[in-house]
């Protein structure tokens, strides 16, 4: 029985990732966020603006209690999901945890072109989004160093890149 959790900040490619290294090691992929909009029939934004964070962050820690318990998976947790509650600690207890690292810059150019579908930066500028990860970040790294295992993904512009990630992800976990 496997589990491999991946988390980190939005944008540092925990899907993209996850995908891939499910395949790699035929293992089912369930991204936390989609698992949550298919459960609760509403997109994540629609459950931000009708229920607010808070609301969002409960659903959301129902939901990874489900996922957390399927076996022979893969899991991309949201930005946010090992921030509130308990849930690193229980992450931790599930599986293999993996923190994909990367920097405010980085991060800041992957999630420029998704702001509209984003909720926690929609409609800020370019300068704005910058300073909001850039402070986020710094409070999300205490929870994300707990993870097991870390893995600098600052260079994933490619697919040849993206699987040497998987590469060192498998090698971390002794997969490969």
């Amino acid at each position: 029985m496997k589990r491999i959790i991946l988390i980190g900040y939005m944008g540092a490619g925990k899907t993209t990732i996850g995908k891939a290294l499910s395949k790699r090691l035929n293992l089912m992929f369930y991204d936390l966020d989609w698992y949550i909009e298919s459960r609760m029939h509403k997109t994540v934004a629609e459950i931000f603006a009708s229920e607010g964070e808070e609301g969002f962050r409960e659903i959301e820690y129902n939901m990874l209690h489900e996922v957390a318990e399927f076996e022979n998976v893969v899991v991309s947790c949201g930005g946010g999901t090992p921030c509130f509650f308990d849930n690193m600690d229980y992450l931790n207890a599930q599986g293999a945890t993996v923190y994909l690292k990367a920097s405010p810059e980085v991060l800041t150019s992957h999630l420029k072109m998704g702001k509209v579908v984003r909720p926690l930066i929609a409609g800020k500028s370019d300068e704005e989004l910058r300073q909001f990860i850039m402070e986020s970040l710094a409070k999300r790294e205490p929870y994300y160093s707990h993870a097991r295992h870390i893995l600098d993904v600052n260079l994933l512009d490619c697919l040849k890149k993206i699987n040497e990630s998987v590469d060192e992800v498998c090698k971390l976990l002794g997969e490969g």
